[in-house]
């Protein structure tokens, strides 16, 4: 029984001792491949904060852009919206400040805030639809604009004969019956309001209220 006792103990010493070595690599590789799975799970981590922070800052500089074109209290109510529709901010004023639509960004910032007569009107001016208001509509530009002509709604560069203008901080009157806009000058360089995009659906009063670039006619 010694004799066999002591053989049992000397094969179980010998295969603990093959075992042993064995178990310490499988671990070792095992942290190593831990380790190695790991690095790119942070990376991809720090990746996607940062990701969620520069749209959190695109966000905010988005709404700031929309809100400059309102006066302090419309601004402080009023719903921003991007041009595809996405809630940027809720309000409950009667106001929809949108920031500059990505197709004009190359010319420049023309933020706005629009009631819903002059929402109703940009959709219509959008999609080249019919419009008539059944109300009086106000809208704010007060950041101002880059340009745009006075007798054609969709010309995106000045020519010889679109009277081109950029009227700096104004508001913009819709009114229900465009009859009603005979007595105002359609000159945008007379000195006050003008009536813009006369004969066309999107006929409208444009009221300039702070300094303007200087007039080229």
């Amino acid at each position: 029984m010694e004799i066999t006792v002591r053989i049992e103990d000397c094969a179980l010493e010998v295969k603990m001792e093959r075992t042993l070595p064995i178990s310490r690599r499988v671990h070792s590789w095992l942290s190593g491949f831990a380790r190695v799975v790991r690095l790119p799970i942070v990376l991809v981590s720090l990746l996607f904060a940062t990701v969620l922070q520069a749209s959190a800052q695109d966000k905010e500089a988005l709404i700031r852009e929309a809100l400059s074109a309102a006066p302090p209290e419309v601004a402080k109510t009023a719903i921003v919206k991007n041009w595809e529709g996405t809630v940027l901010k809720p309000g409950t004023g009667a106001y929809t400040c949108y920031p500059t639509r990505d197709s004009m960004k190359e010319r420049g910032k023309m933020s706005m805030c629009l009631d819903k007569t002059w929402q109703a009107w940009a959709d219509a001016w959008q999609n080249k639809k019919p419009f008539k208001a059944n109300e009086v509509g106000i809208a704010y530009m007060l950041a101002g604009d880059v340009g745009s002509s006075n007798t054609d709604p969709y010309a995106d560069a000045p020519t010889s004969n679109n009277q081109w203008v950029e009227p700096g901080p104004h508001l913009m009157v819709i009114a229900p019956n465009p009859a009603a806009l005979e007595g105002i000058s359609t000159d945008p360089y007379n000195g006050g309001p003008f009536v813009m995009w006369k004969g066309t659906p999107y006929v409208h009063i444009m009221v300039p209220v702070g300094k303007r670039p200087d007039a080229k006619r």
